[in-house]
């Protein structure tokens, strides 16, 4: 069975791999802008659920072999508001004065396609973790968007990066605030019938 992830996100491409998983790579290309939603959580649902249907309109339904597309989006909820990646220096920099001492929810939507030859299944869920952030200086925010960090990464910061010592508290599945969810991608992959250990595959020598 083939694994496509549909999205560039390299902490998300990584966390597949270290979970044992070695899934193609096939980017969206779908703009993020424009899209509404009732609430952050349905909006990251509505993103990936564009984006997993973008990759497999690129692959059509007519595939050699069964195939699962994962895609994903991810937003950090603050004061009742969706913060994405920030576009600039001077943006980061407000981001964390407003997010520093405080907890926001970071939300991921995950959308699941199967293609195979019975079919197309579809499945779409999100998670949310609550992240809480040190009270940080002005200097140690200053110094962490120097590193350009927070600038490529959604509610621009990371829990495996620079950004790491920066979170003080994680309630709820640290994957998804690395971008995707191990656990409920596992629970969507056994709704489909295909136990998660079955995508398991040893590391290829890279």
């Amino acid at each position: 069975m083939r694994l496509v992830l549909a999205s560039m996100s390299p902490a998300r491409l990584a966390t597949l791999r270290q979970a044992g998983l070695r899934p193609d790579v096939i980017y969206s290309d779908v703009e993020e802008d424009g899209f509404e939603a009732d609430s952050v959580a349905e909006l990251t649902a509505v993103l990936a659920r564009e984006k997993g249907e973008a990759v497999v309109e690129k692959l059509g339904t007519s595939l050699p072999e069964p195939t699962v597309i994962v895609a994903c989006d991810s937003m950090l909820e603050l004061d009742g508001h969706p913060w994405g990646k920030p576009l600039t220096d001077d943006e980061a920099l407000a981001r964390w004065y407003r997010m520093r001492g405080r907890s926001a929810t970071l939300h991921t939507g995950h959308h699941i396609v199967l293609v195979e030859p019975g079919g197309v299944r579809r499945s779409t869920r999100v998670a949310s973790t609550l992240v809480t952030f040190a009270d940080l200086t002005d200097a140690e925010i200053g110094a962490y968007v120097a590193t350009g960090e927070p600038q490529r990464v959604a509610g621009a910061f990371t829990i495996d990066g620079w950004g790491g010592a920066f979170v003080t508290r994680v309630e709820g599945d640290p994957h998804n605030v690395v971008g995707i969810s191990l656990p409920l991608v596992r629970q969507m992959l056994i709704d489909f019938g295909i136990a998660w250990h079955t995508l398991w595959q040893a590391p290829s020598n890279e």
